[in-house]
């Protein structure tokens, strides 16, 4: 009777620890990208979804440079979540690209979230009408390392151009804006949601022209290079560019460390995606995001837990 007795107790008291265990505060960091963009603020949309939905969950967005560190920092194990572009992803998992020798294997997705689309800026009076004008030109090519000068390259390339063709710089959005307005620099390349904060700010104080990527150039680039296609930034996007603007785009990805638990992703995965509303109110890209369109787009393995949630839906 007394190791009944005993034995119940020791039940009881595992069961208190199992308790324990799943409603302890969960602390994870959400790597968004720099405080001009559009991940920073989506990042922080998504983290406080989760903080709101979920019991004792406490995300936290945090800036940072670039999809690549964004990457890096999840298989490093100083992130949990990352906001990254899909081309990014796939060349991280498969080392290959701007990870050439560098196969990261602790990286997963929870699903594709929106168009990104290369946004090719550059000031009104540089006489710049094609990417092929570029040449001798001074073009930032985002930040050193990132998917924005990967994209920048690759789209060069279709204009018969490399960087050493251009006065090189390696900016953020916000600089690169800047630089166009102070005259410093004739352009840049912005990939991101549209419309992006730093070419609102530079259309609305000193303007901007947009430079198109189409006809042949774009096809054979989205021939090459399959995560890109093509789409058209509709005129009145930016104050002073009345006429669509054909260009080229990715897509957003929520990526997450593969050693997170199942059934934690399962939580969050389905928190997100149950609460979309709650994330077109808090940012204007929550709107072109759906279940529907998570599972499309992606080149990287699905987290365990996101794929079941997705699955109980019938997408696959």
């Amino acid at each position: 009777m007394k190791k009944i007795v005993k034995l119940g107790a020791l039940l009881i008291c595992a069961g208190l620890v199992l308790s324990g265990c799943s409603n302890a505060k969960k602390d994870y960091i959400l790597a968004t990208g720099g405080t001009g963009g559009t991940y920073y603020p989506f990042g922080g949309a998504i983290a406080n979804i989760w903080n709101t939905k979920i019991e004792n969950m406490n995300v936290t967005a945090q800036a940072t440079g670039a999809s690549a560190e964004n990457l890096r920092l999840i298989n490093k194990g100083e992130a949990e979540y990352a906001v990254v572009q899909n081309d990014v992803m796939d060349y991280a998992y498969n080392g290959t690209d701007l990870f050439e020798g560098e196969k990261l294997e602790n990286i997963m997705t929870i699903g594709t979230l929106y168009p990104e689309v290369v946004q090719i800026a550059v000031s009104k009076d540089s006489g710049i009408k094609s990417v092929a004008d570029f040449k001798g030109k001074r073009i930032s090519v985002g930040d050193a390392g990132s998917g924005v000068e990967f994209n920048a390259k690759q789209i060069m390339e279709g204009y018969g151009l490399t960087f050493d063709d251009i006065k090189k710089s390696n900016l953020s959005f916000k600089e690169s804006a800047e630089g166009i307005q102070n005259g410093t620099l004739d352009g840049c390349f912005i990939t991101a949601g549209v419309p992006n904060a730093a070419l609102q700010e530079l259309a609305f104080t000193a303007g901007l022209t947009l430079v198109p990527v189409d006809g042949e150039a774009a096809k054979e680039i989205c021939e090459k290079y399959g995560y890109y296609t093509q789409t058209t930034i509709p005129g009145g996007t930016y104050k002073g560019t009345d006429s669509d603007t054909q260009a080229l785009a990715i897509k957003a990805t929520l990526a997450v460390s593969a050693k997170l638990d199942e059934e934690i992703v399962y939580e969050m995965t389905k928190a997100l995606f149950e609460n979309l509303s709650d994330l077109a109110t808090a940012h204007a890209k929550g709107k072109e995001v759906s279940a529907q369109s998570a599972v499309t787009g992606v080149s990287v393995p699905f987290h365990p837990g996101a794929k079941r949630y997705f699955s109980e839906l019938g997408l696959n």
